[in-house]
């Protein structure tokens, strides 16, 4: 799903590097096999950063990105209420597009940019679980 503004244009440097560490983080899962059956999936004002789909495996992707580790890993940036959000807008995407032999994750992608020019990428999977499916 192309994003609704040009990102060439925002001022915001932390919306820039969400939008980079999503890219990274597409082009991660591609490489491992996965493909992406939905970018920036909202529900409101909501949002799924990637849904990404390996045979009958949907995975839910919440990207997490930052410049160095100054202020921890990106991974911890995952809290109750924002894993609460995700699983809201999950079960929207599994009305709307969910098969009955699918089975469903929550996984987490921290994408760090370091000054050597190559990101660290940690993907956790199962990260979390909502408590239900």
């Amino acid at each position: 799903m192309p994003l609704k503004s040009d990102p060439s244009t925002w001022t915001d440097r932390r919306h820039k590097l969400g939008v980079e560490g999503e890219e990274i983080a597409k082009r991660f899962l591609l490489a491992a096999g996965w493909s992406i059956a939905d970018h920036r999936f909202r529900m409101g004002r909501l949002e799924i950063d990637l849904v990404a789909r390996r045979g009958e495996v949907v995975a839910f992707v919440e990207v997490k990105a930052r410049i160095g580790h100054a202020f921890g890993s990106p991974l911890e940036a995952v809290r109750a209420g924002k894993r609460r959000e995700i699983a809201r807008v999950a079960a929207a995407w599994m009305d709307r597009h969910g098969r009955a032999s699918d089975t469903y994750r929550f996984d987490v992608i921290g994408v760090t940019l370091l000054p050597q020019g190559r990101p660290l990428i940690e993907h956790v999977e199962n990260a979390f679980w909502p408590g239900w499916r």
